[in-house]
């Protein structure tokens, strides 16, 4: 494996010149229409576009609502998300397409456990016909039989590739050792589930679950926001169904507990993933978690990544991050490894998590980390696709608008011992649970001397 050139410690983040200037607040309006949609338009010019982000949720009280599993929802949502702009009853998908394409328009659809995503950005004088179309669809979408049975075959097919490889195998197996059968384990569909799917059941998933009440429409660009809204209302005024959109329930809690362990005989390389309950985003020791995570493994200059890929270069690539459910949150930790450094990496792992519950950081380490979420903070709200996918992922999290503005604050006034106390939580190495997924007849023996891993 090739190494980067040895350095003394981790990379410095480059000082901030100065404070970041105070900008004029965006005009923004945000409504909530007769039909329960909520509007959220803010103006920002630069360039003459318009980004759309339509967040619908599109989770399940429980395992088996609607007298479905968690498994049979993942894989319907995944094919509506597929089929949802193949056309409408007015519109075949060559209509669509063009009609998009004549305003310099695009729409796409994506969706996981938690939601069900439409995402696109139109040249501004373009945006009354794009969210026609985009009405259109939600209103009339008519998943074709051809054209699901098309999308069915094709995503079968990527499913049984994208299913035999390490990393997916791995992260399949995290999902069900920390969530069991809670639809939050569902993230990706098993194809077995999608083969079975057909058209009728699309649309009437479709008829149940994309229905205005509880969604979020952010438009973020060169708009008046009122007249955007009022765009928004004449458009999307027939989109009108009962009920309200359901929210992913909240999934069980990280508990520490031994690595589950999983064979792969014959392989060449381990992956480990390692998991632990952390705090949202509303809590008052976010921010000095984030800056916990930036040191321990959350970027290039982290602890982490020094210790197993630059100094003793048992990985590749090894990363930190939090994940967000509603009601939950969980701090991963993710690197790959040869098979003969499994056991050594998991050690090193542990250890810098340790360490960094143990000892505090020092003030280089934390003022380089605030340097570095200050610093991606602001490019992603820089352009008007960062900023609309932010304001959607806040209001998703059923937070209010200005925690944006107001973060920047949090992360400025953090102190070293606020993020050790963090630390303390959160990286403790008995916290932590996950899983190791290798040749277990060339590492077992290794793993059970590291201790805490649970062999088959």
């Amino acid at each position: 494996m090739a190494r980067t050139p040895a350095v003394t410690g981790p990379r410095p983040v480059p000082e901030l010149a100065e404070a970041p200037k105070r900008r004029r607040a965006a005009a923004i309006t945000d409504v909530v229409l007769e039909s329960g949609l909520r509007v959220i338009a803010v103006r920002k010019p630069g360039t003459p576009l318009v980004e759309v982000r339509l967040r619908i949720p599109f989770g399940r009280k429980s395992a088996t609502a609607n007298g479905t599993g968690p498994g049979v929802h993942s894989a319907k949502a995944e094919l509506l998300s597929a089929g949802l702009l193949l056309g409408t009853a007015d519109r075949d998908r060559e209509q669509v397409d063009a009609e998009l394409a004549m305003v310099g328009g695009h729409l796409d659809a994506g969706v996981d456990a938690q939601r069900l995503m439409v995402s696109g950005s139109v040249l501004s004088t373009g945006l009354k016909v794009l969210l026609d179309v985009l009405a259109d669809t939600l209103t009339g979408a008519a998943y074709r039989t051809r054209d699901i049975n098309g999308e069915r075959d094709r995503l079968v097919e990527h499913l049984m590739i994208s299913g035999a490889q390490p990393s997916v195998i791995a992260h399949r197996h995290l999902q069900l050792h920390r969530f069991g059968n809670h639809p939050a384990a569902w993230d990706m569909p098993a194809a077995e589930d999608v083969a079975q799917v057909t058209a009728a059941a699309v649309r009437g998933l479709h008829r149940r679950s994309v229905v205005p009440a509880g969604s979020t429409l952010v438009l973020v660009g060169d708009l008046s926001p009122k007249a955007a809204v009022a765009a928004v209302a004449e458009s999307l005024g027939d989109w009108t169904a009962p009920g309200t959109a359901v929210a992913l329930s909240t999934p069980p809690s990280v508990q520490g507990a031994p690595l589950a362990a999983f064979d792969r005989p014959g392989a060449v390389q381990s992956q480990v993933r390692l998991t632990a309950a952390a705090v949202d985003r509303s809590h008052e020791g976010y921010a000095a978690q984030q800056l916990a995570n930036l040191i321990y493994g959350g970027y290039f200059s982290s602890r982490l990544v020094e210790n197993i890929r630059e100094d003793k270069g048992y990985t590749y690539s090894a990363r930190s991050g939090v994940e967000f459910w509603p009601g939950s949150a969980a701090l991963s930790v993710s690197f790959d490894t040869n098979t003969e450094s499994t056991a050594p990496a998991l050690w090193e792992a542990r250890y810098e998590l340790g360490r960094l519950a143990l000892v505090p950081p020092t003030e280089k380490e934390i003022e380089s980390a605030r340097n570095y979420a200050l610093g991606t903070l602001a490019t992603s709200l820089s352009t008007q696709a960062g900023l609309a996918s932010t304001l959607s992922g806040i209001a998703g999290a059923d937070l209010e608008l200005g925690w944006i503005a107001e973060h920047p604050g949090r992360l400025a006034a953090v102190t070293s011992e606020q993020v050790h106390a963090m630390s303390r939580v959160i990286m403790a190495p008995t916290a932590f649970t996950g899983v190791v997924v290798g040749d277990l007849s060339a590492v077992g023996a290794q793993l059970a001397s590291v201790g805490d891993v649970d062999l088959p």
